[in-house]
């Protein structure tokens, strides 16, 4: 077993609901979404990889290529959203769309109209309005507009290859945006489908010469060298001709004339004036001004050592005039970096500015991450939207058959598919279900105020909609579109305050965390802090080491079910991710299972490894202290004692069941608690459940476990040893949300120190050195565990903690429950003046005689010696009526003999009382405070 009921579970959502802490998108203003579709090429069914497993779709390989896109943000670029895969190798990639192109502008077949040449440049808006499309001013804006995007294309590594003037797209503002940028560096330079990237008008002679290659032999290396920056100026140098003398080249020719003639220009001296000549514009072109038609003749230079990069042309002197028109695009800093975060902001001279606008479309300042989004929970359906466009259309399977089949499998009859060729088409997606679903939303919900302590739901004009919502089972809060949206928006503000802001994130995910900010809520929950990037790019990822071998073989097993883990990039990914905590770990070891750990922030971060490492070395102290060490075999010991502890203390009945039939935890508990459940649960069910754990401490875990054996009781109960091995081999279905519920119900019921190790992280110093033990709430931000004092519980063999039943709590703990003060320094106790009923019972086995010496006020006296009949019940008396009176609640036996409290407290499991724990140290523990009561003498 690998991955339990988990491997064979359905993905953990669609596309759309994958998410991961990119860099912030831009708002969606005047824009629209679109989507397109195509299909991956399909690979044979009986052909293995070289390491014996099915080959990976070729889907899946784009799927995982296309994540980077989406942090791929700039002003001249369309944002790439979301990719989904579909039946037969389809896929739909979401981006930001335009409806107007500069193939439409060339529908109008008007060449360029001059412009004097000694025109004089205005401020840059009046200037940028007035340039018509029909000046050669436009087309120098045109032209490094799109050098702006390509440029910064290339400083990611990625190459355009399919630029025409129907994927150059105009904004409202008439501004440049380049769309389907991505498809080249998604397909694997088109490895991975079965049509060619770019268009025959378009493409650079280089990429000609090189032929449309498409290999078949899956081992075969010769493979032609990817387009570089310099084919897209090619096709730019294209486009810029067109525009200028109104009309679209080559119409007239093949595909493949269209191709010869474009090769046979290595032999001219004007590709320019031979272009011309061909289109018979040769008179519009001698009319352009020098500039322009210097740049195109640098943009169509044949041989590319001789033409320009992108980034080299944009300096040239062909746009002295128009560069200083633009500001220099800054990224903008990210939650995790050394820089201050609003270094770069700017604000209007007059701040009223900001909201003058009343009827402002709120939705339109969202990013444009949100907006699909919300879009796909008020019910977007991708496939439907391109179906009703008759992008998708079905076919008969019986249309599919071949007209004849041989023996060897070879058929004959069926023309070509041509679904598996590219539909250029861009679907644009409706917003208006969105709108209408969110239109009795008000402004004041799309800005909630952080510092007014209201309440703990989400802010919005329909308050009491969303008080009721957020009483409904999480899995339907997560699937509302207006609360999810009032909770995006409150968790996007207050993680942009972090970390100044990171006690009220706490407070915030207590209710719930929305799926969207999952993963940087949970980098904020760890408190990771800093420049996270510079520490884990400093880290040696490439060296071999012994290590490499390991990971290599499990990464292939860890959550394959999911289609992003799956991906070749997604295995890469694993490996840096793995091997820097490896690397920047030496004290401790890889050991199996931390792949599967750290797949729930790989997932969430899949486009910032440094932040997915990040939260994996912050939680692995707080839940795993000294789990990997080289032989952690006492911190496992000692571990899964305490839980044989909290089941016994929890669920006395199945303890005893259990520890009868000899099913013990070291059977079935290791996975879990080693990689803390993601193991044995799949992604979705972690998410949830990570939710919740990371806002307790380490002892949360224990009751978790608890939990998920209370949920298979019934079954436990009723089967012996193997049936018992084979339930955990194949784990049966588990509720997720009754587990969180009961997880946190057990976590409250357990004293703090019950669930004590000494293996454990030690607790950090405490700025308050006053000695008092904080207030603080200890399922809450601020709670740290308290130094040890004299009070507290001390570490003991580990022979002696397996000997023990019921866990030990401390004198600490015994007071607070005992809701007794000390008052000054251990002096005449008081009780606090509380009208609830006592938490617990403290059972006193002393004998009687010490017992009237001194005792904790409000104990009963059952000594040990008599307590019991032979038959193991207990024995009749005025207290064991109390006892029993008691039982479900807290009862601590106090003695002075520590193996007679553990053998009174294993008898009272025995007769199935639970929550049954034992003071540590005894009386003598509680002796120096002086809460010991000496009952009045009688007279």
């Amino acid at each position: 077993m690998r991955e339990g009921k988990a491997g064979r579970c359905q993905r953990s959502g669609q596309g759309h609901l994958r998410r991961s802490s990119t860099p912030k998108m831009f708002p969606l203003k005047d824009a629209e979404m679109g989507a397109f579709t195509f299909f991956a090429s399909a690979l044979p069914h009986d052909v293995c990889g070289s390491n014996g497993l099915p080959l990976t779709p070729n889907s899946i390989k784009i799927l995982g290529r296309f994540q980077i896109l989406k942090t791929v943000t700039h002003p001249r670029l369309c944002q790439y959203v979301d990719i989904s895969r579909g039946k037969h190798e389809r896929l739909v990639v979401v981006a930001e769309h335009c409806e107007q192109s500069l193939e439409d502008l060339l529908r109008e077949r008007k060449p360029v109209r001059l412009t004097p040449r000694k025109e004089s440049f205005k401020p840059k808006e009046k200037f940028l309005q007035e340039c018509s499309l029909y000046s050669y001013s436009k087309v120098l804006c045109i032209a490094f507009e799109v050098l702006q995007g390509l440029q910064y294309m290339n400083k990611h590594g990625i190459v355009h290859r399919a630029l025409s003037p129907h994927n150059i797209l105009l904004d409202q503002k008439g501004h440049i945006k380049l769309a389907k940028f991505g498809l080249y560096h998604m397909t694997a330079h088109g490895d991975d489908v079965d049509f060619p990237i770019g268009y025959p008008s378009y493409l650079a002679p280089e990429v000609i010469a090189q032929g449309i290659f498409k290999s078949t032999d899956h081992m075969s290396s010769e493979k032609p060298l990817p387009s570089g920056p310099k084919s897209d100026v090619w096709s730019l140098g294209i486009v810029l001709f067109e525009l200028c003398v109104g009309r679209k080249l080559f119409q007239s020719l093949d595909i493949s004339e269209r191709l010869k003639f474009v090769l046979t220009l290595d032999c001219v001296d004007d590709t320019v004036i031979v272009l011309a000549e061909e289109h018979g514009c040769l008179d519009i072109i001698k009319e352009l001004p020098e500039n322009v038609i210097d740049l195109l003749k640098k943009c169509l230079t044949f041989h590319p050592t001789k033409r320009p990069t992108p980034t080299e042309l944009m300096k040239d002197e062909v746009f002295s005039e128009v560069s200083p028109l633009y500001t220099p695009f800054i990224e903008p800093a990210s939650l995790f970096s050394s820089s201050l975060r609003c270094a770069d902001l700017t604000l209007p001279e007059d701040i009223s500015q900001l909201y003058k606008d009343i009827s402002s479309d709120y939705l339109a300042e969202r990013s444009i991450e949100e907006v699909y989004y919300l879009w796909c929970l008020a019910g977007g359906d991708l496939e439907k939207e391109l179906v009703n466009k008759e992008i998708i259309r079905s076919k008969p399977p019986i249309c599919t058959l071949p007209n004849f089949l041989f023996e060897d499998g070879e058929s004959f009859g069926q023309g070509r598919d041509r679904s598996s060729l590219l539909d250029d088409t861009t679907v644009t997606l409706s917003l208006c279900q969105l709108r209408n679903r969110l239109k009795d939303v008000g402004g004041e919900a799309f800005y909630p105020l952080l510092e007014d302590d209201q309440s703990n739901l989400p802010h919005s004009n329909s308050n009491n909609e969303l008080s009721a919502a957020a009483t409904l089972p999480l899995i339907i809060r997560e699937r509302d579109t207006e609360y999810q949206l009032n909770r995006i928006i409150l968790f996007d503000r207050l993680l942009k305050a972090y970390p100044y802001k990171k006690n009220q994130i706490w407070k915030e995910a207590r209710i719930d965390i929305p799926p969207l900010m999952r993963g940087l809520t949970w980098a904020a929950l760890l408190g990771v802090e800093g420049a996270i990037h510079a520490k884990y790019d400093a880290i040696d990822k490439d060296t071999p080491i012994p290590t490499d071998r390991q990971i290599e073989v499990d990464i292939p097993r860890c959550h394959q079910y999911d289609e992003l883990l799956s991906s070749p990039e997604g295995h890469a990914k694993f490996r840096r991710v793995l091997k820097a905590w490896v690397v920047s770990h030496p004290d401790l070891v890889y050991w199996q299972g931390l792949d599967s750990l750290c797949a729930p922030f790989l997932y969430l971060n899949f486009n910032n490894e440094a932040l997915a490492y990040a939260c994996m070395s912050a939680f692995i102290p707080k839940y795993l202290y000294n789990f990997f060490l080289k032989d952690n075999s006492h911190v496992i010991q000692e571990y899964l004692t305490v839980f044989s502890q909290m089941i016994a203390f929890h669920d006395p009945e199945l303890s005893n069941h259990l520890n009868e039939i000899g099913f013990i935890p070291d059977l079935y508990a290791i996975p879990w608690f080693l990689t803390m459940f993601t193991h044995v649960f799949p992604l979705h069910k972690i998410f949830h459940l990570w939710d919740t754990l990371l806002l307790g401490n380490s002892s949360f875990p224990f009751c978790i476990g608890v939990a998920i054996l209370q949920q298979l009781r019934d079954r436990l109960l009723a089967n012996g040893f193997n049936e018992c091995i084979l339930l955990f081999s194949d784990l049966p279905e588990i509720d997720i949300e009754r587990c969180v519920r009961e997880s946190i119900n057990l976590f409250c019921w357990t004293p703090k120190s019950a669930t004590y190790r000494q293996h454990a992280q030690p607790p950090k110093p405490n700025s308050d050195s006053s000695g008092v033990r904080s207030s603080t709430p200890y399922f809450s931000a601020e709670y740290t565990e308290p130094p040890k004092t004299d009070l507290s519980r001390d570490s003991i063999p580990l022979n002696d903690l397996k000997s023990e039943v019921s866990p030990r709590i401390s004198a600490e703990d015994l007071i607070d429950l005992c809701e007794l003060t000390v008052t000054g320094h251990f002096k005449t106790p008081t009780k606090k003046t509380k009208s609830s009923k006592p938490k617990l019972l403290v059972v006193d086995i002393r004998n009687s005689e010490d017992f009237i010496r001194g005792h904790i006020s409000g104990s009963i006296n059952i000594p040990f010696s008599a307590a019991f009949t032979t038959e193991g019940e207990l024995t009749p008396g005025p207290y064991t009526t109390m006892l029993q009176n008691f039982k479900g609640k807290v009862i601590v036996i106090v003695g002075h003999v520590a193996k007679h409290t553990a053998e009174f407290a294993a008898h009272l499991v025995k007769m199935k009382y639970p929550r049954v724990c034992i003071l540590d140290g005894g009386v003598n523990k509680i002796k120096p405070t002086g809460l010991l009561t000496v009952p009045s003498p009688q007279i």
